[in-house]
C-alpha cells in the first residue's frame, strides 16, 4: 500500500516578513508587500517596484557555529535557510540544526530525512563580477577574454563560485539540519518549487525517506535579475507609480506585466504513519502531483497543453475527478501572454464549472517570486485547507468572467480538495492536490 503523505511544517520567507503567519495574516488582510525598491537603485529600470523582504540576514537563522557560512550564501540560499527553520519549528522537529546540546535526541534519523528545493538562475552581485571584469580590459577600454583568462578572473572574490551555484540551497539547508536522506535540486524557474514536492511525494513513497524538506527560493532583486526579467518581457512600466497592487491584475487582456517579489517557501512531506507515531498535527495531506512539459509555440492555447498534463496527472494520482476541486492556486501572473495560457489549461480541464471555483491569487500581494512562488503556493494552499478559508483577493483591472479571479474579500470555503499549479518560464509545468484531513 502506498505510504500517505501530510504536510506537518510550513515557512516562508516574503515581503510580509519572515514566517508562514506572517505571510498568511497579510493575506487575510489584503494587503501588498509592492512599493520602491531599496535594495539598489532602480532608478534607471522601466520597473522600479518590487516586494522586498524587510530587515532579513540568515545569520538570525542558521548555528552560531555556522554563521561564517553566511558569507558564501547569495540572497536566494538566505531565503532557503530561513524558510526551512520556520517549517522545521513549525512542524515541532528536533534537528542538528536546532538542538541545545548533542544529548537532545531528534526527532528523525538523519539519514531518514530527504531535502528537494528549487532553485533559479541566481544573479550574481554586481560589485564582486566588476572588481574582476575592471581589469580584463584591452587598450580600447573593451572587455578582452584573453585578458580574463591570463589572471583577471583570479580578481574574483575567494570561494565565489560556492554563491551562486543552484544546488547550494539544499546543500546549506541539510548541512545544518543534518538531512542525510535522498537530496535533489530542481531548476525550472517557477515549476521549481512543484516539481521538488513531487519528488519529495515520491521518495517518501517509496520508503526511501521519512519526511523531507521541499519547496523553493529565489531573488531576483538585483539588477541582473531585474535585466532578465526585463529582456523576457516579464515587468509592468511603473513611471512613477509607487502603489504595486494598483498595477496587477491577472488574466486581464490589457495587464501591463508583473513586477518582482522575493520569497523562500519550503514545506514539510511527512509520511502520515511516523507523522502519528510522533503525535504531529497535519495541515493537509499530499494527495497529487503531476508534471507536463509544454511546446514552443507563440500560441498560448498549444502551450497550454503541458499544464494541462500536469494537472491531469495530480488528479488522476490523488484518485479524484475534475468535479471534486473546490478552489485553484495557479501561478497567476498578470502577464497576458502567460496568463491566457494558464486559462487555456484551465478552462480545457474544468469547461464550464470552471467559473464555480474560486481562484487564490498571491502575485497582487508578493509579486512574481519565480523559484520562489510555488513553495510559497503550498503554503497558502495548506493554509487555506486546513483553515477552510480563502484569503483576500486583490486585483486591480478587469478579467474573465469564467476566472474567479477579481477582487474578493476574506470568507469561509468548504474546500476538500485544493489544486496548486503552474506553468514556467521554460514550458515545464507543475501540478499538486492538497486534501482535507478530516478531524
Amino acid at each position: 500500500m502506498t505510504r500517505e503523505i501530510v504536510i506537518t511544517g510550513l515557512g516562508a520567507v516574503t515581503g510580509f516578513g519572515v514566517g508562514a503567519a506572517a505571510l498568511w495574516d497579510g493575506l487575510l488582510a489584503g494587503q501588498s508587500t509592492l512599493g520602491p525598491i531599496t535594495r539598489f537603485d532602480a532608478s534607471g529600470f522601466p520597473s522600479a517596484l518590487a516586494s522586498e523582504i524587510p530587515d532579513f540576514s540568515a545569520r538570525k537563522f542558521v548555528p552560531k557555529t555556522y554563521r561564517k557560512a553566511v558569507k558564501v550564501m547569495a540572497r536566494d540560499i538566505e531565503l532557503a535557510v530561513g524558510a526551512s527553520l520556520d517549517a522545521v519549528h513549525d512542524a515541532g522537529l528536533i534537528t542538528k540544526g536546532t538542538r541545545d546540546d548533542d544529548s537532545t535526541p531528534l526527532t528523525y534519523d538523519p539519514a531518514r530525512v530527504g531535502c528537494h528545493i528549487g532553485a533559479g538562475l541566481i544573479a550574481c552581485e554586481i560589485d564582486e563580477l566588476t572588481a574582476a571584469l575592471s581589469t580584463s580590459r584591452n587598450d580600447a577600454g573593451e572587455f578582452d577574454y584573453e585578458a580574463w583568462g591570463r589572471g583577471a578572473i583570479n580578481n574574483l572574490t575567494p570561494l565565489w563560485l560556492l554563491k551562486y551555484l543552484p544546488n547550494m540551497l539544499a546543500c546549506h539547508v541539510t548541512i545544518i539540519h543534518d538531512a542525510r536522506g535522498p537530496s535533489n535540486t530542481i531548476t525550472c524557474a517557477e515549476a521549481s518549487g512543484g516539481l521538488s514536492i513531487g519528488e519529495s511525494k515520491r521518495i517518501i513513497e517509496r520508503g526511501e525517506a521519512d519526511i523531507c524538506f521541499s519547496g523553493g527560493a529565489e531573488s531576483k532583486l538585483n539588477p541582473m535579475g531585474m535585466m532578465r526579467l526585463e529582456f523576457a518581457g516579464r515587468l509592468a512600466r511603473t513611471e512613477g507609480i509607487t502603489d504595486g497592487a494598483s498595477l496587477i491584475s491577472p488574466y486581464d487582456p490589457d495587464a501591463p506585466g508583473s513586477l518582482l517579489g522575493e520569497a523562500g517557501g519550503i514545506i514539510l512531506l511527512e509520511s502520515k504513519d511516523t507523522a502519528a507515531a510522533r503525535n504531529a498535527g497535519a495541515y493537509c495531506q499530499l494527495a497529487g502531483a503531476g508534471a507536463g512539459q509544454s511546446p514552443a509555440s507563440d500560441d498560448p492555447a498549444r502551450r497550454s497543453v503541458g499544464l494541462q498534463n500536469a494537472i491531469r496527472a495530480a488528479i488522476r494520482s490523488a484518485g479524484i475527478t475534475p468535479d471534486q476541486i473546490q478552489a485553484i492556486l495557479p501561478h497567476a501572473a498578470g502577464v497576458p501572454d502567460l496568463d491566457l495560457e494558464e486559462a487555456a489549461a484551465l478552462r480545457a480541464i474544468f469547461g464550464d464549472s470552471l467559473e464555480k471555483i474560486p481562484l487564490v491569487t498571491l502575485t497582487p500581494a508578493i509579486g512574481e517570486t519565480l523559484a520562489g512562488a510555488f513553495g510559497v503556493a503550498a503554503c497558502v494552499g495548506a493554509l487555506c485547507v486546513h483553515h477552510q478559508t480563502l484569503p483576500t483577493r486583490l486585483h486591480a483591472g478587469k478579467c474573465p468572467s469564467d476566472l474567479q479571479a477579481h477582487a474578493a474579500d476574506q470568507r469561509d470555503a468548504s474546500i476538500q480538495h485544493m489544486l496548486v499549479c503552474s506553468s514556467s518560464l521554460g514550458g515545464q509545468n507543475a501540478a499538486v492536490i492538497l486534501k482535507r484531513i478530516d478531524a
